[in-house]
């Protein structure tokens, strides 16, 4: 008869120096909530286990393919076809058998959101890109409920990360969403999330961004730095110490061209760079949208 050799203290006691051992006992009773199992999801959730979190909200509808190879931690070979969700509660019970996974397997939506929220300590923004409107409602909720939401999203070789704090700019105020089409509201989401544009310059194959077709490229790296700035913010956030950057205040780190860039935008993307910037970025979609047009 084997006998499980898991013991949390020594699990996680190589966290101790960084955190205190009252710290990381406290990591321990954090209930994190993730909407999105894929690029960012999953290693979000490995991320934060091996912090030492253990109970987790999981959403995800997806299985995994092979173009998510590339990029998500859960996809393999031997997990093709498989919900995300149930992959990434193994791995996450693999590294600490104690963590409790709460799996909504079709993902989120009016019908579940308030369950998939209620009395969590934090929001992780993992979702697909062009999930508008359930992002919308998410953030609004979050909002409402006074909990901290935080989205790093992955771009080109970096990572772009936006904290909403409780009483301070929510994510309608900063990406002036409202009733926009889902068109301008991509324009508007790419725009507020890199300021800093660090990404741009280095995309060698620009017509693999294409809003039209809801595709875009992605990198591993990309993906790994998201998890290690996401881990940080949590860590702050969840046990209230070091300096937190909320929204109009956002961060841009790009590994390939090292740099980093913290912006500040006053009122977000009524700010009059940032209009500017999304009259630029409507031109070029609409010439997409024409360009596709006269394609099909």
């Amino acid at each position: 008869m084997t006998t499980n050799p898991f013991r949390y203290e020594q699990a996680f006691s190589r966290n101790i120096g960084w955190v205190t051992r009252e710290e990381q006992a406290r990591l321990r009773t954090k209930r994190v909530a993730i909407a999105g199992g894929g690029g960012v999801g999953g290693v979000h959730a490995l991320t934060l286990a091996r912090l030492g979190v253990t109970k987790f909200r999981i959403a995800d509808f997806d299985t995994f393919d092979v173009p998510n190879f590339n990029r998500q931690v859960g996809a393999m070979v031997s997990t093709l076809g498989q919900p995300k969700v149930d992959v990434i509660r193994r791995m996450l019970l693999d590294i600490n058998p104690e963590c409790e996974v709460e799996m909504f397997e079709q993902g989120i939506s009016d019908a579940n959101l308030n369950a998939f929220l209620e009395g969590t300590d934090m929001y992780v923004d993992a979702l697909d890109f062009f999930a508008f409107d359930i992002r919308q409602k998410t953030f609004a909720l979050c909002a409402r409920l006074g909990i901290p939401a935080s989205t790093v999203a992955p771009l080109g070789m970096g990572a772009a990360l936006l904290n909403f704090l409780p009483g301070q700019m929510t994510f309608e105020e900063y990406f002036q969403w409202g009733d926009l089409p889902e068109t301008d509201k991509a324009v508007h989401f790419v725009v507020g999330l890199a300021p800093a544009g660090l990404h741009r310059p280095y995309l060698v194959v620009p017509e693999a961004v294409n809003f039209v077709e809801r595709r875009g490229p992605s990198t591993i790296m990309a993906c790994q730095l998201c998890a290690g700035v996401m881990g940080t913010e949590a860590l702050k956030i969840l046990l209230g110490r070091g300096r937190v950057l909320a929204a109009p205040w956002g961060i841009q780190f790009d590994a390939y061209r090292n740099k980093l860039v913290r912006t500040w935008r006053p009122g977000g993307n009524k700010n009059p760079l940032h209009r500017l910037m999304i009259k630029i970025g409507k031109k070029q979609l609409a010439k997409d949208l024409a360009a596709a047009g006269a394609a099909a």
